[in-house]
């Protein structure tokens, strides 16, 4: 008898779900990209989602359930934090027109807020205090907000200004600290894999955390890739990749390109088994000068490197 009632709240249970198009939780997080460990956090912690429960505790999620998770990963690709979002959709979904002014202000001000304390903890030199600060960073954006919007620019601007006396300790204790965390993060995401892509400095073009940063944001599980030290000579890098065999090796600038680097570049490309890529600023600034070449241009933008990498690997060259 246990038996058959078991079979006959399946029944019930399917019969629901398709008649009130509900998705368990593997469906949405492949319909949305989003885990369900994600998704149950931001059930449990934020309230952003309430799915159905079956009588035996399974989520059911409906098509508004999927269209919610998707408007939370816009904001938070946007660089709203997790802890904001909710807000913003509670005020956003009537009045959607004014989605945009209403981040941009909210933004802004979660950015400043993170900036004023990691400035605290750095002035203190407390490094357990920055750990903690900079794990919940990560915790409540993008990884390409983490830096690019917060981290990196607080870091520039204590570079630029190490006049008064103690600055120029501050920024180190900072520059040590993130150089360290994204080193960690690079070769946790690479674990085991063959080191498939190299990330290397044109000499002289940026410091080491820039260089870190780029070879995070075109790192995940299946990348591996492999950063060179900084000052890593140019003429070498062919010996290099026959050694390490990868299937790409990117360089990285955030200098203006010189008038002969494309032809260095090309050079370069000629004496290589793996493609050649160019990242940072000077991707930007040299692109059309490499149109038509072998050697793909990246950019800077965290959010689209990788996918620029990726596209690029497989022959697609339009980014």
């Amino acid at each position: 008898m246990p038996v058959i009632n078991e079979l006959r709240l399946a029944s019930q249970a399917s019969d629901a779900l398709e008649r009130e198009e509900l998705f368990p939780i593997r469906e949405v997080a492949r319909l949305t990209g989003v885990n369900p460990v994600t998704l149950r956090a931001w059930e449990r912690r934020y309230g952003l989602i309430q799915p159905t429960r079956t009588e035996s505790g399974h989520r059911l999620y409906s098509m508004t359930d999927i269209e919610r998770v998707r408007s939370i990963v816009d904001w938070i690709d946007r660089g709203v934090a997790v802890s904001k979002v909710g807000k913003i959709l509670a005020r956003t979904e009537p009045r959607k027109a004014l989605a945009h002014i209403i981040s941009d202000e909210l933004v802004q001000t979660d950015y400043l807020q993170w900036q004023e304390q990691v400035r605290r903890a750095v002035s203190s030199f407390d490094d357990q205090e920055l750990d903690r600060v900079y794990g919940q960073i990560f915790s409540s954006y993008a990884l390409p907000v983490v830096f690019q919007e917060i981290l990196m620019p607080l870091w520039l601007q204590m570079l630029q200004r190490q006049d008064a006396f103690g600055q120029t300790s501050e920024w180190l204790f900072l520059d040590g600290f993130l150089r360290a965390r994204v080193l960690q993060r690079v070769v946790m995401l690479r674990g085991s894999q063959p080191r498939k892509v190299i990330v290397s400095a044109l000499a002289g073009q940026c410091r080491e955390l820039e260089l870190l940063v780029a070879a995070l944001f075109l790192s995940d599980s299946d990348a591996g890739v492999r950063v060179l030290t900084t000052g890593q000579p140019f003429d070498e890098l062919t010996l290099v990749c026959e050694k390490i065999r990868p299937q790409a090796l990117v360089l990285f600038s955030n200098h203006a390109p010189s008038p002969e680097l494309p032809r260095r570049l090309n050079r370069l490309a000629l004496s290589l088994d793996c493609q050649l890529m160019l990242a940072g600023d000077a991707a930007d600034l040299a692109q059309d000068s490499l149109a038509g070449s072998s050697i793909g241009c990246l950019g800077n933008e965290g959010a689209t490197m990788r996918q620029r990498m990726v596209r690029f690997l497989a022959g697609n060259l339009d980014t």
